[in-house]
């Protein structure tokens, strides 16, 4: 069961989410599409993989006592500096205030590990300290990217997060970590719902300015109507299915949990959408009719796709 300090960790990641979809929904507006999509992809790995490392630690050896509270407590802060330093990944390309909350957030996760690894047994401690050996490494690659020219951060970004997805898969090798199959479902689920929440606030702030600037419609309102119902649809599709009886094994779990980045990114997406749909009725938008209407339609199809592909098909489940 998900703790009080998980909760609260997870209420760190709603500001970051936000910020991400905020600024994808004004990249959408603006008529910047492509530009926009690519750096949400960026800003969400960041978001998500940051989430996903402390999670999966915290199912196999969360002990709730006061070195654990206070370790997490530097990865919430941790969490905090990476949140600021979305609007100017997003807009710059500039990383460097969202790798100094990643390199907080490490410092307590890699005494994390190590400290697992005194009180696990054989097997543990090589899994454990292979953890933290390739979360450090991971660390000063991200630090090096920094240092790349403009030509060489797409490629030296996509090499770091291949490196960031191998560090799971090699350490468990050595043995597996003894996460629980209940936890982690009831932990992304949880999540889910979080990134849900902001494409409903997303929509709502934006049909809140439209009637500010009393931009009234049946429009309008079909827009804030029919967003709702995707959303409780997304909830009821996600949901459908208790998400512990696919983690079976270690192999289904990696593709379980790495497949989530697909369902939070375009779940945080829709409500992007439906910002930038509602400034193309309001005439706030560069985008078409069309245009607009693709920024909602895409990210439910992919949200739809990836959770079937996880899940299973929800309409033959009950």
């Amino acid at each position: 069961m998900a703790t009080p300090l998980e909760l609260l960790f997870d209420l760190c990641f709603v500001v970051a989410v936000a910020q991400a979809s905020t600024k994808l929904h004004h990249a959408l507006s603006e008529g910047h599409a492509g530009s926009g999509v690519a750096a949400f992809g960026c800003v969400f790995f960041a978001i998500w993989w940051a989430w996903m490392n402390v999670t999966w630690f915290a199912s196999a050896y969360d002990v709730d006592d006061v070195p654990y509270r206070l370790a997490m407590f530097v990865q919430v802060i941790g969490v905090l500096v990476l949140a600021a330093g979305v609007p100017r990944a997003f807009d710059d390309h500039d990383f460097a205030i969202v790798t100094l909350g990643y390199a907080v957030m490490r410092i307590g996760l890699v005494a994390q590990w190590l400290r697992a690894a005194r009180g696990a047994g054989p097997d543990g401690a090589r899994t454990a300290r292979a953890y933290a050996l390739g979360i450090s490494l991971c660390m000063v690659g991200w630090a090096l990217l920094l240092l790349l020219p403009d030509a060489g951060w797409a490629p030296g970004f996509a090499v770091m997060v291949l490196a960031e997805l191998a560090v799971p898969i090699l350490a468990e090798r050595r043995g597996q970590t003894p996460w629980h199959p209940h936890h982690i479902a009831e932990r992304y689920g949880l999540f889910t719902i979080i990134v849900l929440g902001e494409s409903i606030l997303s929509a709502t702030v934006a049909v809140q300015v439209a009637l500010d600037e009393h931009e009234l419609g049946a429009a309008l309102f079909a827009v804030a109507g029919g967003g709702l119902l995707i959303v409780f649809a997304m909830w009821w599709v996600y949901f459908a299915r208790p998400a512990h009886e696919v983690l079976v094994s270690s192999a289904a779990a990696f593709r379980w949990g790495y497949g989530h980045y697909f369902v939070f990114a375009s779940a945080a997406a829709v409500g992007a959408g439906l910002a930038a749909l509602v400034d193309q009725i309001s005439h706030h938008s560069e985008l078409g009719a069309l245009a607009a209407v693709a920024t909602v339609a895409v990210p439910v199809a992919v949200f739809l796709a990836a959770v079937t592909l996880l899940h299973g098909n929800p309409l033959t489940r009950k």
